[in-house]
């Protein structure tokens, strides 16, 4: 009986060394105050976005939960209305996969909500496949989705500033390579998915860089976020034959999705980050990326081939804001 205690003792304690000690914890945050205020999440019904949704809401702000599936959006929005006592929570469409979903879900908002205070670029995937538009999903779904959502916004950010936009980048933007020249077509070899996922990962982190060298004097800043290793839907497209591993794996040492959230959150909301517009944030700190999310040569050649594949910036297109100085 003894041998039996000491051992379940002794698994108990691993187990709480592995889930917590191993396991940096979000920082306590005074909750702002946001009445008054518009938010997007995109992603907003699952994981990451539904946390960063329902702590902005319990904050008092109007958010807008922009996700491709109407059901769960629905949901999700009712779910957090409910939990938050906030009644100024919604769903509306917007699948990234689509650019022409994504011009339709701009009309729609700037037709219907005259403010627009926070756009945070928080859905992402990470399995393989091409979109309708002829790019390979995680490229259009992780950037240049967002980065059209963000250009139909920005006059609306504009004229509601001070305004932030947050992109939920990763630390795999390590291991990204950019080419201007075969931007959204998928990578070949034998981890090409990988490998499109964190190129998609490094455009997160050079279009925050680009855009806030471009927004500097209008009071719209922005931020690239790593959210940590977080335990979220993101990851429903692991190989069968991994997951008996991974899952495990997961549970002990990710983050979970409120603490997933926090480092959005801080970008979102915290008083005095105006000067480090277009830098990189993890575990709520400002971080250096690697090498190449510091090309500033690269985040330009990035932000025209982007516009080029969108249509924006063209005869037709909106005009994009000029570059200003580069961002140190």
């Amino acid at each position: 009986m003894g041998w039996t205690l000491l051992g379940a003792g002794l698994l108990l304690a691993l187990y709480t060394l592995l889930r917590h000690g191993l396991r940096r914890s979000p920082p306590l945050r005074a909750r702002p105050e946001l009445r008054g205020r518009t938010a997007i999440v995109t992603g907003g019904s699952s994981g990451i976005g539904a946390a960063t949704a329902l702590e902005l809401a319990r904050c008092g702000a109007r958010v807008v939960l922009a996700t491709r599936n109407a059901p769960r959006g629905e949901a999700a929005a009712r779910r957090i209305r409910t939990e938050t006592g906030n009644a100024e929570v919604l769903f509306m469409q917007l699948d990234l996969a689509s650019l022409r979903s994504v011009r339709a879900f701009a009309t729609a908002f700037l037709r219907q909500e005259p403010h627009l205070h926070l756009l945070i670029n928080n859905a992402g995937v990470s399995a393989g496949g091409t979109t309708e538009d002829g790019f390979s999903l995680p490229f259009q779904v992780n950037h240049l989705g967002h980065f059209l959502l963000t250009q139909l916004l920005l006059e609306r950010l504009q004229s509601c500033a001070p305004s932030r936009v947050v992109i939920v980048a990763s630390r795999a933007h390590c291991a990204g390579r950019l080419r201007p020249d075969t931007l959204g077509r998928p990578p070949s070899g034998l981890l090409s998915t990988f490998q499109d996922y964190c190129d998609s990962k490094l455009a997160n982190v050079l279009h925050a860089r680009e855009l806030a060298t471009r927004l500097q004097g209008t009071q719209v800043t922005c931020y690239a976020v790593h959210p940590g290793f977080v335990n979220t839907e993101l990851f429903r497209h692991t190989p069968l034959w991994l997951k008996p591993l991974f899952l495990p794996l997961a549970w002990l040492f990710f983050l979970d999705a409120a603490e997933g959230a926090q480092t959005s959150l801080h970008c979102a909301t915290q008083e005095g980050l105006e000067r480090f517009s277009g830098r990189y944030f993890a575990d709520c700190r400002l971080q250096e990326p690697w090498p190449q999310a510091r090309d500033d040569r690269l985040a330009r050649a990035l932000w025209e081939a982007s516009e080029r594949l969108v249509g924006q910036g063209e005869p037709g297109g909106n005009p994009s804001p000029a570059p200003a100085a580069v961002v140190q």
